[in-house]
């Protein structure tokens, strides 16, 4: 499979390189990764993101280069989609600018929706598959593209916390460590360096925890009207889910933001007793085993009543 990617970048001159819409860590850096080192390689490439470059990541190198929009007329001989689970999170479009469409990515049940279709379940990040393709086109990484690899791996493993932490996640991170990437500066651009308002979301959306009677799953919510408030945007509320899954017995937390006015977007974060992956697939999403999520439509309390049943259900006869 590698070997066909590889044969698509030597034949091909003009580039696309996309990620899944609300990017996270490993969509975003992953992206600059391949897009730097493509560049590098004296390719033509676009980067894009149809949402553009949260603010946590704008320490990348190369952030400013990824863009929101593709002319309508814009062809290119390849397309890269990464981490996308399915290519309309990215942007069904994609398909018809691309000559050749590779899809890369991690997640199960990743969609086949490109010419080449690279998935590996098991790698920690969209992120270490980016450095195994450079490793086989035998290209030098270099300092700028190396920050972008660890900086998914630091994302997808939860600072090292998850399962998904392997032993190849901390041998890459290694790697690109004695390359030149400062470890401190990647976690304080990401961990020490956010907004007040996202202080203020947080202190707004905390009253808000929910924890099940038999505490084994818990909740936290973020609605329009605190986004409002705050002057917050979406994207401050990434981690808001890690306050209720760090609490002792809590096996599954539960994230809901609304994105409209009967309209949820439910993130699932498991401790491994519960494959949340499958649960978001019940109601329309995806995910893995331990982080998922999905789009639920109806008013919060509907909404709540459906998750947590169902969460109930599995929970007890995960016992």
């Amino acid at each position: 499979m590698i070997e066909s990617v590889l044969s698509a970048i030597r034949e091909g001159r003009r580039f696309l390189v996309a990620s899944h819409e609300n990017p996270d860590g490993d969509a975003i850096a992953s992206t600059l990764a391949l897009a730097n080192a493509l560049h590098e390689m004296g390719k033509d490439v676009v980067a894009y993101n149809r949402d553009g470059v949260p603010d946590d990541y704008r320490f990348l190198p190369g952030w400013e280069t990824v863009v929101t929009t593709i002319p309508d007329d814009a062809r290119f001989d390849v397309g890269f989609v990464l981490d996308a689970g399915e290519l309309r999170r990215a942007g069904s479009w994609i398909k018809g600018t691309c000559r050749t469409l590779v899809n890369i990515d991690h997640h199960p049940h990743s969609e086949n929706f490109g010419e080449i279709h690279w998935v590996d379940e098991k790698a920690s990040a969209t992120g270490v598959l980016v450095y195994r393709l450079l490793r086989a086109a035998d290209w030098p990484i270099s300092r700028d593209v190396a920050t972008s690899i660890y900086t998914t791996i630091l994302s997808d493993t939860g600072s090292f916390r998850y399962s998904n932490a392997d032993p190849e996640a901390f041998q890459v991170a290694g790697e690109m460590v004695a390359l030149g990437v400062d470890p401190w500066s990647i976690a304080s651009g990401l961990y020490e360096s956010q907004e007040e308002s996202r202080l203020r979301l947080l202190a707004l959306a905390l009253p808000t925890l929910d924890v099940a009677s038999c505490g084994t799953f818990a909740a936290i919510t973020v609605t329009e009207e605190m986004l409002a408030a705050t002057g917050s945007r979406p994207e401050h509320t990434d981690r808001f889910i890690n306050y209720p899954r760090s609490i002792r017995g809590v096996e599954v937390a539960i994230f809901f933001r609304q994105t409209g006015p009967n309209c949820y977007k439910v993130g699932f974060r498991s401790k491994g007793k519960v494959d949340v992956g499958a649960l978001a697939r019940e109601f329309g999403g995806g995910g893995h085993h331990n982080a998922a999520g999905a789009m639920i439509d109806g008013p919060l309390p509907a909404v709540r009543d459906q998750v947590f049943s169902r969460l109930g259900e599995l929970l007890s006869s995960s016992r």
